[in-house]
C-alpha cells in the first residue's frame, strides 16, 4: 500500500508504485489517495484536482491493483480495513508516519513499513513540476503541461 496526493501522475509516481510492486514477489498494489480536506491541512493548499479525479487518474495506472481514498478524520480505519503485508512510504512522506507501525501493531496489524527511493526528486515533485511546467496526466489519461 502506498500514499499520496496524485495530483496528476508523474514518472516519479510511476517510479514509486514500480518500487513498491517490487517488494514483494506477487504484489497487489493498493494506492491511497488523499483527501482534499487532508492534502488542504498537510501542504496548506488544495490539490488542482478533487479526489474523485484524482482517484479515476491513478487507477488509469498499470501497476495499481486498487485505489482508495484515505480516512477522512483518521489514517488507520481504511489501512485496517485493506490489511496491507507492506506500507511503503515515499522518501519524503512524513506525516502520519511517526508512529505508524506502533498504532498498526495496537490495532492488530503486523505491517512491514518499507521508505521508498526517490526518483529524480528535483524535478518529479508537483510543485516543481508546475514551475517548469513539465506534462502531467488528466483523468482521461491526456497529458497536461
Amino acid at each position: 500500500m502506498v500514499f499520496g496526493t496524485f495530483d496528476g501522475v508523474h514518472p516519479g509516481h510511476l517510479n514509486l508504485f514500480k518500487q513498491a510492486k517490487n517488494l514483494a514477489p506477487k504484489s497487489f498494489l493498493i494506492v491511497s489517495v488523499a483527501r482534499d480536506k487532508n492534502v488542504l491541512k498537510i501542504k496548506g493548499h488544495l490539490p488542482e484536482k478533487d479526489e474523485r479525479e484524482r482517484i479515476k487518474i491513478v487507477g488509469k495506472c498499470r501497476a495499481v491493483d486498487k485505489v482508495v481514498l484515505s480516512g477522512l478524520h483518521d489514517h488507520l480505519p481504511h489501512i485496517i480495513k485493506e490489511r496491507p503485508d507492506i506500507i511503503a512510504l515515499g522518501y519524503d512522506q512524513k506525516y502520519y508516519v511517526k508512529n505508524l507501525k506502533k498504532d498498526l501493531k495496537n490495532s492488530g496489524l503486523k505491517v512491514e513499513i518499507a521508505r521508498l527511493n526517490p526518483f529524480k526528486e528535483k524535478i518529479y515533485k508537483n510543485r516543481l513540476l508546475k514551475k517548469l511546467n513539465i506534462a502531467r496526466t488528466d483523468s482521461s489519461g491526456n497529458v497536461n503541461s
